[in-house]
């Protein structure tokens, strides 16, 4: 199968005219790393002094990127995306928590997503980060295997409640769950806590997935590992491939910490990286006469990688429909991938962010950071945006 996503008429049925201006508008700014250097700065400058720019950033960046700021409000979204044959991942995108009713907060939204899910064909994965239920320096010192105090093994013992009923709930509902992955310094501890959590719920079938972030050196090791300690103890394996989203906090804190970058050269190397670990785990999958115990999120923007898991599904037998393998991109993003993908009848989601404007401003910053760093992600966005616009004005 040759996927096409040049086809802008299908990739943004969705899009009013006002959309497509909008979108144009901030991917062009997006494009500038100084006006994105200068709208972050300012934009932190203004929430803290209580500024009225609520509404600004509700109408720009928060509109393009999240779905609202509860689960109610983000209906509409979910609705307008499953029309089109595209699922959405709710994401609870609050992080950075530090007291217990704020991490309980979280748990009581995720669960909420997973009841949603439960009824809603187009909502099979739900998704949380370990920082929106743990206290950071707790995995700062599981990731370094520090000793813990009482105070910390409390903590943990919290926080791994906590995973816990999210995980069951999922298990109860026939949803799976994904754990994103986060900075290295702390990843440590997130990926012991969701190897437990597959150990414990992923007996007969993908409940609980983890994430490998490719951009990272070594990733085809650690991938080999975990599927080796997954068929050694007996439980499925399911993980999201992602490229990643912390690529300048992760060189800028190893450059002042006078350790090696853990970030790969260049994109090449990424992108080599990536389809290598995507290559291992379609193969892990096994093929529809022998399916093996194991899912994949494919979480990419990236036209290659996509086509490449694609042909080689297909090339298994697997219908698109019932493979354990979802693809997923970011909302508000690469429309061009997923409503192609949708329309060919593969199981594609976009991560549907949502949560307060304030609390959710770490993840739309990180978005702007992403889509400047990263070498030609804004410019195909414009390019697209701007050839959908000169087609229907030549319609008119």
């Amino acid at each position: 199968m040759k996927l096409d996503f040049s086809d802008t008429a299908l990739a943004f049925q969705h899009a009013s005219p006002a959309d497509l201006r909008r979108a144009r508008m901030i991917f062009g700014v997006l494009a500038s790393p100084n006006l994105v250097s200068a709208g972050k700065a300012l934009s932190l400058w203004a929430l803290k002094w209580r500024l009225p720019v609520k509404g600004l950033v509700r109408a720009t960046v928060f509109r393009q990127f999240c779905g609202g700021e509860t689960v109610a409000e983000s209906r509409p979204a979910i609705q307008r995306l499953w029309n089109a044959k595209v699922g959405s991942i709710l994401d609870y995108s609050v992080e950075g928590q530090t007291t217990d009713a704020a991490f309980d907060q979280t748990v009581e939204v995720a669960l909420q997503t997973l009841a949603l899910a439960a009824h809603e064909p187009g909502l099979s994965l739900g998704v949380f980060k370990m920082t929106g239920i743990a206290p950071h320096d707790l995995l700062e010192h599981l990731s370094l295997g520090a000793e813990l105090t009482s105070e910390k093994a409390q903590q943990l013992q919290k926080v791994r409640a906590r995973i816990r009923r999210m995980a069951h709930f999922a298990a109860k509902s026939g949803r799976t769950l994904m754990i994103d992955a986060e900075e290295t310094w702390i990843q440590g501890a997130i990926d012991q806590l969701a190897r437990e959590a597959m150990m414990e719920f992923n007996t007969d079938r993908v409940v609980v997935m983890t994430t490998i972030q490719c951009y990272r050196v070594g990733r085809q090791d650690q991938l080999r590992a975990d599927l080796e300690h997954a068929s050694a103890h007996g439980y499925c394996y399911g993980v999201k491939l992602v490229r990643g989203a912390y690529m300048e906090k992760e060189r800028a804190r190893a450059n002042a910490m006078g350790y090696a970058s853990p970030i790969q050269p260049d994109k090449a190397h990424t992108d080599a990286e990536y389809d290598a670990c995507l290559r291992l785990m379609l193969d892990a999958i096994g093929t529809l006469e022998q399916p093996g115990r194991a899912a994949v999120v494919v979480g990419t923007h990236n036209e290659d990688s996509t086509r490449l898991a694609a042909e080689i599904l297909v090339s298994k037998g697997w219908n698109p429909q019932e493979a354990p393998v979802w693809f997923a991109q970011l909302y508000g993003m690469s429309d061009f991938i997923s409503f192609i993908l949708g329309h060919h009848g593969f199981r594609v989601a976009k991560y549907l962010p949502f949560g307060p404007i304030v609390n959710v401003m770490p993840y739309l910053l990180r978005r702007a950071e992403e889509n400047t760093s990263v070498a030609g992600q804004t410019g195909r966005e414009l390019m697209m945006l701007r050839k959908e616009s000169a087609r229907r004005k030549a319609l008119r």
